[in-house]
């Protein structure tokens, strides 16, 4: 059978219904978390540079200081210092992903008893002649508006331990160097949001009391303190040594 062309006006027809269906089909787009947004950059884009997103980074780094002088009025809200601190132990990384780290985020009141409990184990300790020093430096910690207490659950490092005997002796420092790295991001964290912060270390003399006052597992291994609260004074000086006695390279 001879087959002929279509007639121009049915192709005008056929053109025009199928331009008219594309410019209606929807638009497949990726979902935007209204929480935390990160720009996604085009082929067109100009504006953003690898180098230039690592500044930004290590802007805040820079910035990270150790702040005595703090108050209780914070220039955030404390659901944001809330969302910083589990945002970071989300993400932080651990050793074969086991997961260790564990946190405690004391605010107002509790966060005041914490320090008192602190105050009161250390007034059986501290000599007498020292005490009156020892106290003004815990009624700074006090003075601020919250303190975030980091542990490693070593029921997960002993389970690790178990599962991988041939490692069994890294673990435990694995699990240090995570919680290190949670210690400090939460604390860089902190300090872009405009807030102050410094690192106590009042373990393991309050671990007791600390289990027993907020119900803590034996098995969390209490590591360390982030004072934090709105910055009443300024950071002291900071010095570094030579970098030629810190660095070295090879290859480059």
């Amino acid at each position: 059978m001879q087959r002929f062309a279509r007639p121009l006006r049915t192709l005008l027809k056929t053109t025009t219904t199928s331009t008219k269906a594309a410019s209606t089909r929807p638009t497949i787009t990726t979902p935007i978390s209204t929480k935390s947004f990160t720009p996604v950059r085009t082929m067109a884009s100009t504006t953003t540079t690898p180098a230039g997103n690592a500044d930004a980074f290590l802007s805040f780094v820079k910035n990270r200081r150790t702040f005595y002088a703090l108050n209780k009025d914070l220039p955030i809200s404390t659901d944001r210092v809330q969302d910083i601190v589990k945002e970071a132990l989300q993400h932080v990384p651990s050793s074969f992903n086991s997961q260790s780290n564990r946190v405690l985020v004391l605010l107002g009141a509790e966060h005041d008893k914490f320090w008192d409990i602190t105050l009161e184990i250390l007034k059986g300790i501290v000599p007498e002649d020292q005490f009156a020093a020892t106290a003004a430096r815990i009624g700074g910690f006090k003075a601020g508006a919250g303190s975030v207490l980091f542990f490693e659950d070593w029921t997960v490092v002993e389970g690790m331990q178990a599962k991988f005997a041939i490692y069994a002796d890294r673990f435990g420092p694995w699990a240090g160097h995570s919680d290190a790295m949670l210690q400090f991001a939460v604390w860089t964290a902190l300090e872009a949001e405009g807030l102050g912060a410094n690192l106590q270390h009042y373990n393991p003399l309050v671990d007791e009391k600390v289990q027993q006052e907020w119900n803590i597992p034996a098995t969390w291994k209490l590591s360390a303190q982030l004072v934090f609260g709105g910055k009443a004074g300024e950071a002291g000086e900071k010095t570094f040594e030579p970098l030629e006695t810190k660095y070295k390279v090879f290859g480059a």
